[in-house]
C-alpha cells in the first residue's frame, strides 16, 4: 500500500521521529509512505505524486495548513483519493470546541474552533486522536505516535554529565517544568548539573509573534539562572534520545491542555527508550493506562516530590529495572509496525 502523508515538517520539534520512522517501517512491511511536498523539500521522502497513492493521511499538527503547496494542492490530494480512503489524525486536539486549561488553549475562541472543525470534516469522516478519551463521539482512537525498540541505549549510570536532562521546547510547559525544578531545588546539591534543551526556556522562542500569546513561551530566566541551569538550543529529532541519556533521570511533561485531553505524544515513548530514568509529572491514571502498573513509581509524588528524585538519584539501579520492563511494555504493544497495520486497517474500513 503506497499512503501518502500531509503534514507541516519541523524537523526539531514535533513528530519528526515519526513520519521518519513510518517511512522506515512501511518499507520493512512492503509497503511505501511518503510525505506529500517537492522532493527538495528536506531530508524525508517528499513527493507530489499522488495518482498511484492508496490512501492520504491528513497528520494535524500546528495548523491545517500546508508546509509546501496552496489550494491547487488541497484540491489534488481531495480530488485524486476518494473520501473514505482519507483519514485525518488530530495530534494537538484542535477537534474540539475551544477547551482552555490554565492559560494553555487548542483555540482561542469558538470562531476559530468551528473553522477548524470544518476543514477536517470536509476532509474525511475519520477522524481520529492520539488519546484514549476522545471527547466527541465522532473521534476515535490512534495513537499515531510509537515506540521503536532499535532505539534503545544500555542503561548506565556510572558517568552522568548531569543529574537532570531534559530535551524539549517550552510551548506552555513552563508551570510543569517549574514545577519538577522547584522539587529538585530542595536537594540542589545532590542533583549535580541540570540541563534543558529547546527553544523558549532562557529566551523567546523564533516563533514568537504578536499573533502568539505569551503565555505558550512564559518562563523565568532569572529563575533558571538562580538554580544554575543549562540552557542548549534546539535540535534536530534523530539526536533527541541520545541528548536525554546525558541525565540520571529526565522529566516526562505535557502542556496543560495535552494532560486535560489525556494525548500522547512522541515524547510518550522516545523517552522510555533513552540511557535515563523517566521521572513522570502526569496523572498516575494515565501513566498506568499507558504504560502498565509497573510505572507508578516513577511517577512524580505531589506530596514531597523531592524524595522520589533524591531517591532515584541514589538508586538508580532499582528504577532502571522498572525502565526495562516499561521498554518490554511498549515494544509488544506500541511499535510503529503495530501502528503502520492499525493505520492500514483504518484505511480499509
Amino acid at each position: 500500500m503506497r499512503l501518502i502523508f500531509v503534514h507541516y515538517v519541523y524537523e526539531d520539534r514535533g513528530s519528526a521521529q515519526d513520519l521518519h520512522n513510518y517511512c522506515e517501517v512501511a518499507k520493512a512491511l512492503g509497503h511505501k509512505v511518503i510525505i506529500y511536498g517537492p522532493p527538495d523539500a528536506g531530508s524525508f521522502n517528499y513527493s507530489l505524486s499522488v495518482d498511484d497513492a492508496d490512501a492520504v493521511i491528513f497528520i494535524i499538527e500546528w495548523t491545517t495548513a500546508l508546509q509546501h503547496g496552496d489550494q491547487i494542492d488541497w484540491a489534488r490530494l481531495v480530488g485524486s483519493i476518494p473520501r473514505h480512503r482519507r483519514v485525518v489524525i488530530d495530534c494537538d486536539g484542535k477537534y474540539n470546541d475551544a477547551i482552555s486549561v490554565v492559560g494553555d488553549y487548542n483555540h482561542p475562541d469558538a470562531v476559530q474552533s468551528r473553522a477548524w472543525t470544518a476543514i477536517c470534516d470536509s476532509l474525511s469522516d475519520k477522524i481520529y486522536q492520539p488519546t484514549l478519551h476522545p471527547l466527541r463521539p465522532n473521534v476515535q482512537t490512534f495513537f499515531f505516535h510509537a515506540y521503536n525498540p532499535a532505539w534503545e541505549t544500555p542503561l548506565d549510570f556510572a558517568a552522568k554529565e548531569y543529574g537532570m536532562f531534559y530535551v524539549g521546547n517550552n510551548w506552555f510547559r513552563w508551570g510543569p517544568m517549574r514545577r519538577v525544578l522547584e522539587s529538585v531545588e530542595q536537594i540542589r546539591t545532590h542533583v549535580g548539573r541540570i540541563g534543558l534543551i529547546g527553544y523558549g526556556w532562557d529566551s523567546s522562542p523564533p516563533w514568537a509573534n504578536p499573533t502568539i500569546i505569551e503565555a505558550a513561551y512564559q518562563s523565568d530566566p532569572g529563575y533558571l539562572k538562580r538554580l544554575n541551569v543549562e540552557v542548549r538550543p534546539s535540535i534536530r529529532f534523530d539526536q533527541v534520545i541520545e541528548a536525554m541519556g546525558l541525565g540520571m533521570f529526565t522529566p516526562v511533561i505535557y502542556r496543560p491542555l495535552f494532560d486535560h485531553l489525556q494525548l500522547v505524544t512522541c515524547r510518550t515513548f522516545e523517552t522510555v527508550a533513552a540511557n535515563t530514568i523517566p521521572v513522570f509529572g502526569l496523572d498516575a491514571k494515565f501513566v498506568e493506562e499507558i504504560y502498565g502498573a509497573a510505572a507508578l513509581e516513577l511517577v512524580l509524588p505531589t506530596e514531597r516530590p523531592e524524595a522520589k528524585a533524591l531517591d532515584i538519584l541514589q538508586r538508580p539501579e532499582h528504577y532502571a529495572e522498572i525502565v526495562r520492563g516499561l521498554r518490554q511494555h511498549l515494544a509488544e504493544h506500541h511499535s510503529y509496525a503495530a501502528r503502520l497495520r492499525q493505520l492500514i486497517e483504518i484505511v480499509n474500513s
